[in-house]
């Protein structure tokens, strides 16, 4: 009887609170943006905290179930010393978000597709609903001027502030814009009040740094910040990733626990941002799916919130495969003819070849005196192959003569440059970094950001930058269990260099699940064999499938997933079909339905998988036979292990191209 009592008044008790908060908002702030679908909902409102505090909040609902809670927005800005100059007292740095008076909201719906020059599919979908939600912040101070309503502020201190929110079927973004104020605004922005309350019982693939390994923790003692994106698991079993878009000129955000609510993420900027009005800052983008797979499949969301190409003439621009070469002369020409005979398309020299990348000294324009190398011969000789040639050129010395070296590097008819140790946390050199791209790309040469850089979609509108590390990939040797955590982590964020490897013994995985990888892992430059080179080589048929992939393709589908157990990715380019599937530590059995296939048309399947009978020392075996689209592949991984298939029309399938006859 005690107990019952004391659960109804809990009850009444959680009632008038929940009350008491509704009453505290400000119903005519109260706005709601759906999904074209309406799958997903984005409600926004103000609420009025105490007599003279106003805080702007938001939810986000997925499919009717709430997987944002009532969460904050706003900027922390910190103008003392340009107010201060302005001769203004009483200041309210720091308070920007708070307070707000609103103006009105405009919206609009777009629906439209586009193509871009290269992708994981030919024809990308771009469509939204979005709400402009405009505010007015009145500055009180020494200068009364007739205001809002009738009351007296400081036109000085005054400014305007909107949030722009889209919604996707694929998601939902928002970001903050300050148009253009007349008095010419600094902005001199200290932080975010954007957090993000997850239902209790989230759990998270916590990453620490963008090349560390992964976690799986709820959202409690995480030991430090965490990565974007940040893939989460829902109580319910929705899957939702928090990630960032368009982040150009500001700075690295990762997320960070509260330390005041539970089960809620901060954004945590890496530095503070000085920006002159107008100023928008980067999308907040929060994705959902009922399956990992899903996420992944919805990237296309982070291009659709970049601007389009702003290159005029892209012919130039090539993908390709490409293969690291040492820098001895006879070692780099060995492997432009590797290259050549392989149909990969680059060779690139990585650092060392103008000294070394650390000290001040070294001079990019020259190759180091005491190597063994003729650039201008090697670029010339891979040219007559149909190979370009990439160089390594650490941030030091691009920081100090890129207006020289890109000029230069096009007159020898380099064709990229990988850029190394690039510093991307901070507003100032992320803007550096974006600006070289585009200094890059007025000399036609193509750009590979690697070490720390995570990509937020620039490659839409400078599409020069093909691809970035930012990941763990096969320079540190991570196990198959990491591999197929970053497809539904890392790969949502956009293209990433893996450095594929294949016959290096220090690898953690079967070379059927390395030959996987080149499908299952996207990248418009993908690197293979990276601690290999040509004399590695022993004539394996398997080889093959490398020769015949492709880096970007027509049409896109993840068949199956399950974050760190295994990723099957099928990929289009033309009439033909790639399938990539990876296990993670353990064997696995896996029925992959080949539905995507055209109807009625019979397809040649070329099978590549872990084979310990196979007569080779990378132990793959290959089996051909005929397939159509009512039927289902039936794989048996070993552990760590994975398969690649190339599916060809049968009328078009060409014997001549592959070692093993069909059976």
């Amino acid at each position: 009887m005690i107990r019952t009592i004391a659960n109804f008044l809990a009850i009444v008790f959680m009632c008038l609170s929940l009350n008491s908060m509704a009453q505290n908002v400000l119903t005519q702030t109260k706005k709601m943006l759906q999904s074209p679908s309406g799958a997903f909902v984005f409600e926004f409102y103000q609420k009025q905290l105490s007599e003279d505090k106003k805080q702007m909040y938001y939810t986000v609902m997925f499919n009717g179930d709430t997987i944002v809670l009532e969460s904050e927005l706003g900027l922390l800005v910190e103008n003392q010393l340009f107010e201060s100059a302005l001769g203004i007292e009483n200041d309210l740095s720091g308070q920007w978000c708070e307070n707000l008076t609103f103006l009105g909201e405009e919206r609009k719906s777009v629906n439209e597709i586009w193509n871009p020059i290269y992708g994981e599919r030919s024809v990308v979908t771009d469509n939204y609903n979005e709400v402009i939600i405009q505010f007015q912040k009145f500055g009180e101070g020494n200068t009364n001027t007739e205001g809002h309503a009738g009351t007296s502020y400081d036109k000085r201190r005054s400014y305007k502030l909107n949030l722009i929110v889209r919604a996707y079927d694929q998601g939902v973004a928002f970001r903050y814009h300050i148009p253009e104020n007349s008095n010419g605004l600094f902005m001199h922005i200290v932080g975010e009040q954007t957090n993000f309350s997850m239902p209790k019982g989230t759990m998270a693939w916590y990453e620490r740094w963008a090349q560390g390994s992964y976690e799986y923790l709820p959202l409690e003692s995480w030991p430090d910040e965490s990565e974007r994106p940040l893939t989460m698991k829902l109580p319910g079993g929705t899957y939702v990733t928090l990630t960032e878009a368009q982040m150009v000129d500001y700075c690295r955000s990762k997320f960070k626990l509260s330390e005041v609510k539970s089960n809620t993420l901060e954004t945590s900027m890496y530095d503070k941002v000085d920006a002159i009005t107008p100023y928008s800052t980067p999308w907040r983008v929060i994705m959902a799916a009922k399956s990992a797979g899903q996420l992944l499949a919805n990237n296309d969301l982070i291009m659709n919130l970049n601007p389009d190409s702003q290159i005029a003439n892209t012919s130039w621009i090539k993908p390709g495969k490409a293969m690291r070469s040492g820098l001895k002369m006879a070692e780099a020409m060995a492997t432009v003819d590797f290259a050549a005979a392989r149909n990969i398309q680059y060779v690139h020299l990585d650092a060392g070849w103008y000294g070394s990348e650390m000290k001040k000294e070294s001079n990019a324009a020259y190759v180091a005196e005491n190597r063994d190398l003729d650039l201008q011969a090697l670029i010339n000789y891979a040219a007559t192959k149909n190979v370009g040639i990439f160089v390594y050129v650490n941030q030091r010395a691009l920081y100090n003569q890129l207006d020289e070296l890109l000029p230069l590097y096009q007159s020898w008819g380099l064709k990229g440059i990988k850029f190394g140790f690039v510093q991307i946390g901070s507003n100032r050199w992320t803007t550096w970094m974006h600006e070289a791209v585009k200094k890059a790309a007025d000399h036609q040469l193509l750009v590979d950001v690697h070490d720390e850089y995570r990509p937020t979609g620039f490659s839409r509108t400078y599409p020069n930058l093909l691809t970035q590390e930012g990941i763990r990939g096969n320079e540190e040797m991570p196990d198959a269990t990491h591999n197929t955590i970053l497809p539904f982590t890392r790969y949502i964020a956009g293209a990433g260099d893996y450095t594929i490897c294949y016959y290096n013994k220090r690898i953690k995985t079967t070379h059927a699940h390395q030959l996987a990888l080149s499908v299952v892992y996207y990248s418009p430059l993908q690197f293979l064999f990276w601690y290999d080179g040509p004399k590695n080589y022993g004539g394996e048929h398997e080889i093959e499938f490398f020769e015949q992939v492709k880096t970007v393709w027509d049409d896109t589908k993840v068949l199956s997933g399950e974050i760190g157990g295994h990723a099957v990715v099928a990929r289009r380019s033309g009439n033909e079909w790639f399938v990539g599937a990876i296990t993670n530590n353990d064997a696995r059995k896996l029925s992959v339905p080949l539905s995507f296939l055209d109807e009625g048309v019979n397809y040649v399947a070329h099978l590549y998988e872990d084979d310990d009978y196979a007569r080779t020392k990378t132990k793959v075996g290959i089996k051909r036979f005929i397939v159509t689209s009512g039927q289902a592949l039936n794989l048996s991984l070993k552990a760590s292990g994975g398969a690649a298939v190339h599916l060809v029309p049968a009328s078009s399938f060409d014997l001549k191209t592959y070692r093993t006859r069909i059976r």
